[in-house]
């Protein structure tokens, strides 16, 4: 049975440069790179502005992870244009959570009355800004940035209590400029 190998074919805006380097893929701007490493399934073929990834032979895993690469380096061109940004709202109904930033942790303090302060490990790349009870998260790689989110709103979930009276905690509300409740 033959089967067709998909290609998906983009085009590379002005100012952004993609190369491939052995296993690894860097998607550059003039302030911005982005590393990410390849897979040896799939094929990468650039052509003036024009960017080709394909599948490097016929199995269904290599056209699938063609797609799913393809997807990847789109994400990494939208974020070296502009940086991907959640807000998350803080939300203290029993208490007065208190939210700050020291050096490469968030610290959450005063959570459903606890004396002890829930932690938050960041990473360089991502940018987190406290202003009042709304906490911005910022940065190129959209994966990073809905990882300290997501782990943001984790460190304040209500456990072994109704959710419906406890509604304590950190939650994200915008992502990627888009409300999530509309």
């Amino acid at each position: 049975m033959f089967t067709k190998l998909k290609s998906y074919t983009f085009e590379v805006p002005q100012g952004i440069t993609v190369e491939k380097q052995g296993l690894d893929i860097i998607v550059k701007s003039a302030k911005i790179e982005l590393k990410r490493e390849f897979n040896k399934f799939v094929a990468l073929k650039q052509e003036n502005n024009l960017l080709s990834v394909s599948a490097a032979n016929k199995t269904a895993d290599s056209r699938m992870l063609a797609g799913t690469f393809a997807s990847h380096i789109k994400n990494m061109i939208a974020g070296v244009q502009k940086p991907y940004v959640y807000k998350l709202k803080v939300i203290g109904t029993h208490f007065p959570i208190t939210v700050n930033q020291q050096g490469e942790e968030m610290q959450i303090q005063n959570f459903l009355g606890e004396k002890k302060p829930r932690k938050v490990k960041l990473i360089k790349e991502v940018t987190v800004k406290i202003q009042g009870d709304i906490v911005t998260v910022e940065s190129a790689d959209v994966e990073k940035a809905g990882m300290i989110a997501s782990r943001i709103e984790q460190a304040t979930r209500v456990r072994r209590k109704d959710r419906r009276t406890f509604q304590d905690g950190i939650y994200i509300i915008e992502k990627a400029g888009e409300p999530i409740l509309k």
